[in-house]
């Protein structure tokens, strides 16, 4: 099958998206996308590599397709985005089946379909792995987005939902843990709600609570000290919480003044510890120094 065939079958697919600010999507060699007035536009872009975030024996051309867009999709969480537009670009090697392309596109779109994002074109190619890099545009009313920076002396830091469930379903396989691995879900309403609390940072946990949190302390100038109620996700332990990844669950810091709900879009929503003054980036749970012992490329 040649490329402009491919990319038809893609096209109809995708059907028709419902935004009448994507001028130009799939078919031209660029998207064109008109933004409002008051509005700031965030992009973001992730890679998703066979052999590093998946395997072809263990996860299905839709949950590979469904994953590469999550965890883009996170990203826009993070920032308190609404999704509007994303760019697939897709390299696999020749074995693989047109089949394993559609199920891939029919899993990646299952899931714009319930994120309101529209698939508005990509690049394909050939490759001896799949590799896809899947971009993702959202919007914000200007100046309102959540950054890592904003974290200030006397905050509290809370995070959605439970941790160590990912990492607990890749070492077992089996059960709810083993499907949160397979299809993470992007907590976009609720970045949406903390944006409107308002949070004052927020961040996904994509690489695990000990190296994302160190982060969001780096970039905002400021220390953390954690408590020792932190959500483990059922079967999981500590230590898997503390420094697995995978999560996608957001990590947000608000003012000690703010009334942050015990739930948020049907999920919990937990204090873990307070924002203090101290050397940039430091760590500490109980008495003891935590280190950043998380997942890192390059590490």
């Amino acid at each position: 099958m040649r490329e402009t065939e491919i990319i038809a079958r893609i096209r109809n697919l995708a059907g028709k998206t419902n935004s009448s600010r994507l001028i130009t999507g799939i078919g031209d060699d660029c998207a064109i996308y008109r933004p409002r007035p008051g509005e700031d536009l965030v992009v973001t872009t992730d890679l998703t590599i066979q052999g590093r975030h998946f395997q072809l024996d263990s996860h299905t051309a839709a949950d590979v397709g469904h994953l590469s867009l999550a965890r883009s999709l996170s990203d826009l969480a993070a920032m308190g985005a609404e999704p509007l537009f994303c760019l697939v670009s897709l390299a696999l090697p020749a074995e693989l089946s047109s089949a394993w392309l559609k199920r891939f596109y029919t899993g990646l779109l299952i899931l714009a379909g319930k994120s309101d994002i529209a698939l508005a074109g990509g690049d394909l190619s050939r490759f001896d792995q799949v590799v896809v890099d899947v971009m993702c545009c959202g919007r914000v009313p200007r100046g309102k987005a959540l950054t890592r920076s904003g974290a200030r002396p006397g905050d509290v830091i809370y995070v959605t939902g439970s941790l160590g469930a990912s990492a607990l379903g890749l070492e077992t396989r089996t059960g709810h843990a083993w499907k949160r691995h397979l299809r993470p879900q992007p907590r976009l309403a609720a970045g949406i709600r903390l944006r409107r609390l308002p949070a004052t940072a927020a961040m996904d946990l994509s690489d695990g609570l000990s190296l994302d949190l160190y982060r969001l302390c780096l970039e905002s100038g400021v220390s953390a000290q954690l408590d020792e109620a932190i959500p483990i996700a059922k079967g999981a332990t500590l230590e898997l919480a503390l420094h697995a990844g995978e999560d996608y669950e957001l990590l947000f810091t608000a003012s000690p003044k703010s009334r942050v709900p015990a739930w948020i879009d049907g999920l919990s929503i937990t204090r873990i510890g307070e924002i203090k003054r101290g050397k940039p980036g430091s760590v500490r749970f109980g008495k003891h120094i935590l280190k950043p012992l998380a997942f890192d490329h390059f590490s």
